[in-house]
């Protein structure tokens, strides 16, 4: 085994089979033959983390997942990667009602190597770590404006995590004349050699300026701080030369297939500007949070 391969296998068995909640009140269960994640009452990631299926038991699990989570009335995602088991569980997964949303690549750097980086800000930008409510709000605002999207799960997230008293998650943000340009989220759970980036997203202005590239090395000091020895990325084609850059190496792909349940038969209403029973085009929030996980739009 190689030392890609090695760490792609202490990945699998840390952050997908081993996997910790990422959030309060959420909780991670191992049932036929998955892993997946519940958020809880405040909001939060509710998907599959991992699996160990085949082609026997592959279509039992996956209707499995989505009886549980419709009943909870909620979207989830399934995150596939590219080297899951069985080869046609993609299509499965279509064919089950899930829609792929684009591909992405796990990307690792060791921290060591990151965590010294010295990165020039423009003049007038400072890079701050979120400690309290006003700090929530200038992220979440650079965020919508980097995502063009709502913000509002990110709020509740956030505020979750600062009463936290394990706190998993830490949001930096950059500042420049008083005004939230660029965001970002560390995801630090305890015991784990891999932290996550996540959520990289700079206001258009600001673009090609440095600023993301400044908030990983932020994010790489914070997470030897904690302890870990890996940064990891899901990285769409636009950053990955940003990272490959920075000392990035590519372990493998992954696919967010989302899955949103049919609207109740109470809500096959006429709704403005549409057909009765149809939804209209709207961003859900899984897939506002699973677009704003990647980097698409963090180019700095």
């Amino acid at each position: 085994m190689d030392q890609q391969d090695a760490v792609l296998a202490l990945y699998d068995r840390q952050m997908r089979r081993g996997a910790v909640p990422d959030g309060p009140g959420a909780r991670v269960e191992h049932v036929g033959g998955v892993v997946r994640q519940t958020a809880g009452q405040h909001g939060g990631w509710n998907g599959i983390l991992w699996s160990d299926l085949d082609g026997t038991t592959v279509d039992g699990a996956v209707a499995g997942q989505v009886r549980h989570f419709a009943a909870l009335g909620r979207e989830f995602e399934w995150k596939l990667y590219g080297h899951d088991r069985p080869a046609g569980l993609a299509n499965r997964l279509r064919a089950a009602g899930f829609v792929p949303e684009p591909t992405e690549t796990l990307m690792v750097a060791a921290v060591g190597a990151l965590r010294d980086l010295v990165v020039e800000l423009p003049a007038g930008v400072e890079l701050r770590e979120v400690t309290d409510g006003t700090g929530v709000e200038l992220a979440v605002r650079a965020y919508g404006r980097a995502f063009g999207t709502d913000g509002s799960w990110l709020r509740e997230h956030l505020l979750a995590q600062l009463s936290s008293p394990e706190r998993t998650v830490v949001a930096v943000v950059a500042i420049a004349d008083g005004e939230p340009v660029c965001s970002s989220r560390l995801e630090s759970a305890p015991g784990r050699d891999f932290a996550g980036l996540w959520s990289g997203g700079t206001v258009p202005e600001w673009r090609g300026r440095g600023l993301y590239r400044a908030s990983v090395a932020f994010r790489a000091r914070l997470a030897a701080e904690r302890g870990h020895r890996f940064l990891q990325v899901d990285a769409l084609p636009s950053s990955r030369p940003i990272l490959e850059r920075l000392g990035f190496t590519a372990l493998t792909t992954t696919t967010p297939f989302l899955y949103r349940p049919p609207a109740p038969a109470a809500d096959r209403r006429p709704r403005r500007g549409g057909l009765p029973g149809v939804r209209q085009p709207v961003e859900s929030p899984a897939a506002a949070r699973a677009r704003a996980s990647r980097t698409g739009l963090s180019s700095g």
